[in-house]
């Protein structure tokens, strides 16, 4: 899936995606010097925070925006722009790492990306990411669907959240074996008193592209907001309903 991102906005109103994604980067089992792929690396925080703990980081993201951003802030790491799911290193790697990327990656094309994923490692190597799970932000999907559909619009979830049967199996068909696996709610506190109207914003783009008018994009939004505000905002703070699901796996 291709999202047109505001990078600049992204890095200073939503840094909780990489800045949860640290704990991510304890699953990896792997030495000191060992050499590690960021895929969908973003503006290059986790890439950065990788390179930190002493491995030898390569960054990889499909947006030309969020890449100018990690280029400036991180020039000591090599950063190129290709798509998860048609690319090919040079070398295979030790590692591949990715954090809150493969839901963005419509179903039918995971299994071309997880091949690209096992094609990028070494024998033995592995593959640690979270991503979207089974659940993930249903509540505020469900509230947009409503509302689209009391516009006269079908909504469309843009988005693939498989549970860990579904997706285990996926990555075992391509040649790993999962090592480790969890599904986790994790509420996530939104930044500002419009939090949620923001989020939509960033992160649910496609399904408006239905809407007819920028002002009817604005009103669902709006509508969507006040019938969550019962159940999503707490004392005055916006949180969005986020299920997790954490893997690691090993290339046989």
């Amino acid at each position: 899936m291709n999202i047109q991102w505001n990078a600049g906005k992204y890095t200073s109103d939503f840094s909780f995606v990489y800045q949860y994604g640290n704990a991510v980067t304890e699953l990896i089992e792997a030495d000191t010097g060992s050499t590690i792929l960021d895929l969908g690396c973003g503006n290059g925080a986790l890439s950065k925070a990788l390179k930190d703990k002493g491995f030898i980081v390569t960054g990889m993201d499909a947006s030309a925006d969020q890449l100018a951003v990690a280029r400036e802030k991180y020039p000591d790491i090599p950063f190129y722009q290709a798509d998860a799911a048609d690319f090919c290193l040079n070398e295979p790697v030790d590692v591949v790492f990715s954090n809150a990327v493969f839901h963005w990656i419509d179903a039918d094309r995971q299994p071309q990306m997880l091949r690209c994923v096992h094609r990028a490692l070494k024998e033995s190597g592995q593959f640690v990411f979270e991503m979207g799970g089974c659940g993930n932000n249903r509540m505020i999907h469900e509230a947009l669907a409503e509302v689209f559909s009391e516009h006269g619009y079908a909504y469309s979830n843009p988005f693939y959240f498989p549970s860990i049967g579904e997706y285990a199996s996926l990555v075992e068909k391509e040649g790993f074996q999962v090592k480790y696996a969890l599904l986790f709610d994790r509420m996530t506190e939104l930044k500002g008193e419009n939090g949620l109207s923001d989020w939509i914003r960033m992160f649910v783009k496609t399904p408006f592209a239905v809407v007819a008018s920028e002002a009817e994009q604005e009103r669902i939004i709006e509508q969507a907001v006040e019938r969550l505000r019962g159940q999503l905002c707490r004392d005055g703070v916006w949180y969005a309903d986020y299920v997790r699901l954490r893997m690691r796996a090993v290339k046989n």
